[in-house]
């Protein structure tokens, strides 16, 4: 799917296009009686451990069942399942801060549950009410709010999911479906180098690995487009790289870092500042909700040019060689902010100067964004899960 329009418009509505029957105020509240002890902040590892509840939204008969907030437990689900058999299923990756005035917040939750309507859209799986599902999500992390760690290198991770639970062996739009959430807290998702909250990374840049296509899904946050790069992943960490730099087309475009999108920041070809990002037009591209505040900020700082488009590896070397380049990073819910230090490229280590320039733009970023999502200062992108 190509985008005609912004992948965040016009997707947060109560319009009648959604359907009305998952509402926040049927849910049914069962309570753990016995809560799980929690981890130190240096024992976390990322998507180990899981907070006492669970949310779960059942849609079958054609219409929402009243959604549950359980203690968290394994499900009973038939083996034929479409959604093992054929992928149909989808996920969102969100956080929730404890702030300085011990408020616990969400960070810019309606483009997540935005990007999630859109992918369920596009894998044929039931509408649902975007704000009576935020709703149901604020009351589940209200529960839940003690398992949000009280660290600025720690937060509790959120997993929406949703997945197609027709017991049927059969390639067709499901009939049934469950959306749930789980949630646990986490410390930094990549084994980097660097200091404790600010890492860099090496990728592998390799032409023959292709993540995604024109005319394909690799624009939504489905869960089968994340298997696949399994296996060169593990490519990449034998050849000493933290993740992949996804290359695409003949002219080797650089579209996606592991699962981050990819900038770069630059003194451009006419003697500009220049903060670069691959378009999302091509439908390549995932919209992450990182990469558009990164976009946001940049362009309400107005202290350089802002650009999507594409960059491809031949036009990077050459900025390499000519010492153009000052910084590269990915962004993503998980890593937030990650500076990137190298890319092996032709079997040669090409070295990128975020570092060693100091990653003065990839340190700001994460420093306003963690103040936002902390509540060190008033932002409309932050929202208290007791408003």
């Amino acid at each position: 799917m190509l985008y005609r329009t912004h992948p965040f418009k016009n997707l947060i509505s109560n319009s009648k296009s959604f359907l009305s029957t998952l509402r926040s105020s049927d849910v049914i509240i069962k309570r753990s009686e016995n809560g799980k002890a929690k981890p130190q902040i240096d024992e976390l590892v990322f998507g180990k451990f899981f907070s006492d509840h669970m949310l779960v939204c059942d849609f079958n008969e054609d219409k929402w069942q009243k959604p549950e907030i359980l203690p968290f437990q394994d499900f009973n689900l038939s083996p034929a399942v479409t959604s093992l058999h054929y992928a149909i299923q989808c996920f969102e990756g969100m956080k929730a801060y404890k702030t300085v005035d011990n408020d616990v917040r969400l960070f810019r939750p309606h483009l997540n549950i935005a990007r999630m309507q859109r992918t369920a859209d596009k894998l044929t799986l039931p509408e649902f009410d975007a704000n009576e599902f935020l709703e149901l999500l604020k009351q589940f992390l209200r529960i839940d709010s003690d398992w949000v760690p009280d660290s600025r290198a720690a937060s509790l991770y959120i997993r929406p999911t949703f997945i197609s639970t027709d017991p049927v062996i059969g390639v067709k739009p499901p009939s049934s479906a469950r959306l749930f959430v789980i949630a646990g807290p986490v410390g930094p998702y990549y084994e980097q180098k660097g200091t404790e909250l600010f890492k860099s990374v090496r990728l592998m840049a390799d032409p023959q690995y292709v993540r995604a296509w024109e005319g394909g899904i690799g624009a939504f946050k489905a869960g089968g487009n994340y298997a696949p790069t399994l296996s060169i992943q593990k490519v990449a960490a034998s050849r000493g790289c933290q993740q992949v730099l996804w290359l695409y087309g003949t002219d080797r475009q650089m579209t996606e870092a592991g699962t981050m999108n990819f900038f770069v920041y630059w003194m451009n070809e006419d003697g500009e500042k220049e903060l670069i990002t691959a378009p999302l037009e091509s439908g390549l591209i995932l919209p992450g909700i990182t990469r558009q505040s990164v976009l946001d900020l940049a362009r309400e700082w107005g202290e350089f040019k802002v650009t999507e488009r594409m960059v491809t590896m031949p036009e990077f070397m050459k900025s390499i060689e000519e010492k153009r380049v000052i910084e590269a990073f990915g962004s993503g819910t998980a890593c937030m902010i990650c500076p990137i230090d190298s890319i092996l490229y032709n079997e040669e280590i090409v070295d990128v100067p975020t570092m060693t320039t100091g990653a003065e733009l990839s340190k700001r970023l994460f420093n306003e964004i963690t103040a936002i999502q902390t509540g060190q200062v008033d932002h409309p992108w932050s929202m208290s899960i007791y408003s």
